[in-house]
């Protein structure tokens, strides 16, 4: 077996070669067609006398500085690289960098890697050294519960509510555990602060004592209801919300949106709770002393549902506090969180809302039971139907 060899050219034949291009203007291909070599050759006998031809021209020092502006250019190719590759891993835990480091391999020198990615490279051999963490099923499925409940509330779910949320799917977890699972898996709150406006009685209407004072604690549902109305905006303009809550298990039992903001608005959603509960007569009704509330229309339809009306005093904005909390994690919880471009679109993130408030969000006067579930509960205890 004889040995391969690569045949070599006298200089006078490279020179020559290279003329072609350089002077005679061939292209590199014809020229080397011409001449029965390589394009691949002569690519690199033309780069390698570029390159002698310009470093003559230079000075030792100016030598030094081309070559470290090439070093400064690969670097910052290998960054601008790095950073395309990148772009998901950032705001991410260090861990999880880590693991991206790792995935570069040799590709790219690590000083370079951990400089882009913000973090120490001893940091990072030191994570390189540990053994790794093998995370069990359970863990793996308490981490998927957690990011999925707090995604389900779009976002709202604090420390407290997502551990007893965890804590009714049989999870053994307590808060300062959760504190670490949310840090860890980037579980942030964030709330809008909302805007209040409200509206002034006419001073020829009239208004109802408070039977109330502030105990809004019934003993059973359909007992006490209390409503108010807010403002929702859109892109399209105002859209105004009138709300029915129960008050034994701060269930929403009736609720109406309209473009303006009449008694009509109130009316509808009173209309929908009563047609839905069938309460007995004597149910009180508490609302705040808006003009909508006092209108004598409004008086007249409590009259003909033998239903009574109560009202909060002057001034005092906890006469109505469980309702105005309603209204507030409706918006900071909910509606703030994504553009609301048209009343439809609302109107329907709304019904979502109240869905997810009746049937999963947590109450700690219910015991950290959702109003349905309360309700579900006092219904079999005393057969209530």
């Amino acid at each position: 077996m004889t040995k391969r060899t690569n045949k070599q050219y006298p200089n006078d034949f490279k020179q020559e070669a290279v003329a072609l291009v350089i002077e005679q203007g061939y292209s590199v291909v014809e020229a080397a067609a011409s001449l029965n070599i390589t394009d691949k050759l002569l690519y690199n006998w033309v780069a390698k006398f570029k390159q002698q031809d310009e470093d003559s021209e230079l000075s030792k020092d100016e030598r030094a500085e081309l070559v470290q502006l090439r070093k400064d250019n690969k670097r910052l190719l290998m960054e601008r690289e790095i950073l395309k590759k990148a772009s998901a891993f950032f705001g991410k835990r260090n861990e999880i960098k880590y693991s991206f480091l790792k995935s570069l391999g040799k590709q790219y020198p690590v000083a370079i890697s951990c400089k882009v990615m913000r973090v120490s490279k001893s940091a990072y051999y030191a994570w390189r050294k540990r053994p790794a963490i093998i995370i069990s099923a359970q863990t793996l499925n308490l981490h998927r519960r957690a990011k999925a409940l707090f995604e389900d509330s779009r976002g709202s779910l604090g420390s407290r509510e997502l551990a007893k949320k965890l804590r009714k799917e049989d999870f053994d977890v307590s808060r300062h555990r959760v504190i670490g699972l949310m840090k860890r898996l980037g579980l942030v709150v964030k709330q809008r602060i909302a805007y209040k406006v409200t509206t002034k009685r006419k001073d020829s209407d009239a208004v109802a004592d408070n039977l109330l004072n502030m105990n809004f604690n019934p003993l059973g549902p359909n007992q006490v209801w209390a409503g108010d109305v807010s403002y929702l905006k859109t892109g399209e303009g105002w859209l105004y919300l009138a709300i029915v809550m129960d008050l034994f298990g701060r269930r929403i039992v009736g609720w109406h949106t309209s473009k303006r903001m009449t008694t009509d608005l109130i009316e509808h959603a009173f209309l929908k709770a009563h047609r839905l509960r069938q309460p007995p007569k004597g149910l009180v009704f508490h609302s705040d002393r808006g003009s909508q509330y006092t209108s004598k229309h409004f008086r007249s339809l409590l009259k003909r549902l033998d239903c009574r009306s109560s009202m909060g005093d002057v001034g005092a904005c906890w006469d109505n506090a469980v309702v105005e909390r309603f209204f507030g994690s409706l918006k900071h919880d909910w509606l703030f969180k994504v553009a609301q471009p048209t009343r439809e679109h609302m109107k329907q993130d709304v019904a979502a809302y109240v869905k997810y408030y009746n049937l999963e969000r947590l109450h700690s006067s219910n015991g950290d039971q959702s109003p349905i579930e309360y309700e579900n509960s006092f219904r079999k205890v005393s057969g209530w139907t």
